[in-house]
């Protein structure tokens, strides 16, 4: 029997990090398609339909994506950034019946995850 190895290499648990956020991010924005048009969209669109409980649902995974780039090490105006994109979804979302349709067309996570996967690369490369 062998025992997991446990990584140790920033680098290698950045990528792993960057991963399993980008997963969430598709999750949110883009995980299923409108059959005949090729239009993704994702639970956050979903949870504009429930009134005031679903735009906070979304802006807090939204938020949790965000915290997690800073612990990626992303700088205050990447955050910025990023917070300003959860800040517009938000206000999207916050129409009955219209956010939702909002959330297909802006997709603040996968926007952040962009902003982010950019940081990273920039990171490693030096």
């Amino acid at each position: 029997m062998t025992l997991p190895i446990k990584l140790t290499d920033h680098a290698t648990s950045d990528l792993g990090a960057l991963a399993r956020l980008e997963t969430i991010a598709r999750l949110l924005d883009g995980r299923w398609t409108i059959p005949g048009t090729g239009i993704r969209f994702g639970a956050d669109a979903l949870l504009s339909l429930l009134p005031a409980v679903g735009p906070v649902a979304g802006m807090a995974v939204s938020a949790y994506l965000i915290w997690e780039a800073r612990r990626l090490g992303a700088s205050a105006g990447l955050v910025l950034r990023m917070a300003s994109n959860v800040g517009m979804d938000t206000l999207i979302s916050a129409v009955p019946v219209a956010g939702a349709f909002g959330d297909i067309f802006f997709r603040a996570n996968l926007r952040n995850m962009a902003l982010l996967r950019q940081h990273v690369e920039r990171r490693g490369r030096r």
